[in-house]
């Protein structure tokens, strides 16, 4: 999984798989799921990001991952 975040647009996407996006549906305004060709959720792409959800805080608990962090 990988969190993007594009200033620039105020946008957020959450990568769930490495899959192509088949189809989309907005599930509130500024959201979007994003589906593989099986019906799949592979993404969620959050526009405003910054008035929908805090930005400044990740928190990962009992997570079986290696964290790797990228510093814009």
């Amino acid at each position: 999984m990988k969190l993007e975040y594009y200033p620039e647009t105020d946008t957020l996407y959450i990568d769930l798989l490495e899959k192509s996006s088949d189809s989309s549906l907005e599930i509130s305004e500024g959201v979007v799921l994003d589906y593989d060709e099986n019906g799949r959720l592979v993404g969620i792409d959050i526009d405003n990001a910054s008035k929908k959800v805090s930005l400044k805080e990740l928190t990962l608990n009992k997570l079986p991952i290696d964290v790797h962090t990228i510093a814009a």
